[in-house]
């Protein structure tokens, strides 16, 4: 899918200081370009040090993580994108240890056709009672073997997302996971 309706979303989680892998990510990102950006806590601060470090602009969707003490950003958000509705939240409110189902239905609850999600540091994409969930993983502290990852989400109305999952290494080669 790469219709002139479609919108592209970057969105990155998790990256608990780890403001060089995010600035890289941000760098490789300017090429695209994405229409917006989510971040969906534990490391809020250092998306205003990348982005200037890297020169990187676009509208922002961002909410807290457990990690974020004291950040004056919302638990949770809701935003229309590219014909979709969109619920994000950091997830540790939503038990998402221990299944999506939580998640799903807060989602649901809120309108959403899609909830965005990170706390557990490894990437997911499933649908789960008729709600997209997607989790972009961590950049900086990743808990799969897939490594350090971010997702960027192409979307249209009344088509599926078309998420794609990416992987940043350590030397700052960035490439698609699926």
């Amino acid at each position: 899918m790469s219709s002139a309706m479609s919108k592209k979303l970057l969105v990155v989680s998790d990256t608990h200081g780890c403001v060089a892998a995010l600035a890289a990510v941000f760098n490789w990102a300017k090429r695209i370009p994405p229409d917006a950006a989510v971040f969906l806590g534990d490391g809020i601060e250092d998306v205003e040090q990348a982005a200037s470090q890297s020169a990187f602009a676009c509208p922002w969707y961002k909410v807290r993580g457990n990690g974020d003490w004291g950040a004056l950003a919302q638990d949770t958000a809701g935003f229309d994108f590219g014909g979709w509705r969109f619920f994000i939240c950091h997830g540790h409110r939503h038990d998402v240890y221990n299944g999506k189902q939580t998640l799903a239905a807060a989602a649901a609850t809120h309108g959403a056709d899609a909830a965005l999600f990170g706390h557990t540091h490894v990437p997911f994409w499933k649908n789960i009672a008729g709600v997209t969930l997607v989790n972009p993983g961590s950049l900086g502290r990743p808990r799969s073997s897939s490594g350090a990852t971010f997702a960027l989400i192409e979307c249209a109305p009344e088509e599926p997302l078309n998420v794609g999952l990416w992987r940043i290494d350590y030397a700052g080669t960035i490439r698609l996971l699926n």
